[in-house]
């Protein structure tokens, strides 16, 4: 059958007539712009073990799965590395409400009227954000964090008009700033970088205050920030404020139990990613991009994403839920939608309002300071083989390590580590060459202290050489 019968558009004539509309002989012309070396050959493709016309049994399949699962490797303790995304502890209990039918195969709500239970679930996930965040309002979430930032920046662009600047920190996550660019550069949005102190690990203050100017829409900073330490994120927010930008933060949400929140802090916009409560590792995703702006029309109708809102039946005699905002392209002109997300990553939503609750009021408190003092405790065995901080700034539950003093080279340590079934920190040279040989570590509530202590034993070992 050289044709699809349920796709119409699949004859070889109807193909053809479409090319010539739009002015290519060969479909291939369509993907010139994805690089040679990312494409797979048609002779690679037609070897493949599965794929079109080479179909398998479900005895097969299981087999190859099986195959491909058994190549990975579960370390225990969890890795040490973080970076923006952390082992966290998953309570069975999330995993078996999202695993119920009625959460499990729900997609977006387009048909609001008829998903007044998945509303609800959505609009508990806002709620509880918006206390945790200390905003008025937090949307139905996206993708990620790093796609959370990237939105909120040309929201202040779209919200301050006629200015066409924004400001970042050096030391915000490097790979959420390669995304912010990407959304940023098609837009004509000028990006400006502000030094870190090389000391504290903080904000150049002083070097901010030189680039805040009229022309700044956005001032962004993440706290703790990509090193771990914790910025004095009230001052920043009136350093951009004073020059009429938005400020715009990136928290991680775990660190929330003992600092400041955004809100507090007078955060206009707050994102951050919901991945530490209860979403787990997942291989890179699905993850959950916090939204959550202050109560002001400016900011809401320019909101990205969608809200959920709570309200009564017609006769007033039920409690309701319906999508109060959703400037999206599907609803509205295309060049007037706030944002392209396609989905609401409402499973991921729920999931982490299903964590919030477990934890209750003092929950998160706890939770926090167990992060806080596994790293405080790791950071003092880290020094004491030898290994120093390379900040002196206080920190949450991650801080960057020095390998120079100890003229030892990431890759050993690494690998070193790797043989003994542990998943050291990550590799700062490639990203901040001016560190040196230098890593970051994090520790959570799943580090305990023997396996901390472990880890150093094997440091120690690597450091001085032998085992």
């Amino acid at each position: 059958m050289s044709t699809h019968p349920w796709i119409p558009n699949s004859s070889r004539e109807v193909v053809e007539k479409m090319l010539k509309t739009i002015g290519i002989d060969r479909i291939e012309e369509l993907f010139k712009d994805i690089p040679p070396e990312a494409r797979i050959s048609n002779e690679k493709w037609m070897n493949l073990e599965i794929g079109v016309g080479r179909t398998i049994s479900e005895v097969e399949a299981k087999r190859l799965v099986d195959e491909r699962l058994s190549k990975n490797k579960v370390f225990n303790p969890p890795p040490f590395m973080g970076a923006g995304v952390y082992p966290h502890y998953v309570p069975p209990l999330v995993k078996y409400i999202l695993s119920r039918g009625e959460f499990l195969t729900a997609y977006t709500p387009y048909q609001a009227e008829i998903s007044q239970g998945l509303m609800q679930a959505i609009f508990e996930y806002q709620s509880l954000m918006a206390e945790l965040m200390q905003m008025e309002l937090v949307n139905a979430s996206m993708y990620d964090w790093a796609s959370a930032t990237a939105e909120a920046l040309l929201m202040s662009v779209r919200v301050k008009k006629g200015r066409n600047k924004v400001i970042v920190p050096a030391n915000m996550n490097p790979y959420h700033l390669k995304v912010v660019q990407t959304y940023l550069w098609p837009l004509g949005v000028r990006i400006e970088k502000t030094r870190y102190d090389p000391v504290e690990g903080t904000v150049d203050v002083e070097d901010l205050k030189n680039k805040v100017d009229a022309n700044t829409a956005g001032v962004y900073l993440q706290y703790p920030n990509f090193f771990g330490i914790i910025e004095n994120a009230k001052s920043i927010g009136e350093i951009a404020h004073e020059k009429g930008a938005l400020y715009v933060t990136g928290v991680y949400p775990m660190a929330l139990g003992l600092l400041k929140s955004p809100g507090e802090v007078g955060a206009d916009i707050a994102v951050g990613d919901g991945q530490p409560f209860g979403l787990g590792l997942n291989y890179g995703g699905p993850y959950l991009g916090i939204f959550a702006v202050r109560y002001d029309q400016n900011l809401i109708r320019q909101m990205p994403g969608r809200i959920i809102g709570m309200t009564t039946t017609l006769d007033g005699t039920q409690r309701a839920f319906a999508m109060i905002l959703q400037a999206r392209e599907q609803h509205i002109k295309r060049e007037k939608a706030t944002s392209n997300i396609c989905t609401n990553e409402a499973l991921a939503a729920i999931g982490v309002a299903v964590y919030l609750s477990l934890l209750g009021k003092t929950g998160l408190r706890k939770l926090s300071e167990l992060n806080y003092y596994r790293a405080h405790y790791a950071a003092i065995r880290f020094s004491e083989i030898g290994l120093k901080r390379i900040f002196n700034g206080d920190f949450f539950n991650e801080f960057a390590v020095s390998l120079n003093e100890a003229r030892v080279k990431y890759e050993t340590v690494h690998k070193s580590l790797l043989e003994k079934g542990v998943h050291g920190g990550l590799y700062l040279g490639e990203l901040y060459p001016e560190l040196g040989e230098s890593s970051l570590w994090a520790f959570t509530e799943l580090h305990f202290k023997s396996d901390i202590d472990r880890l150093i034993e094997l440091l120690e070992g690597i450091v001085r050489g032998g085992e």
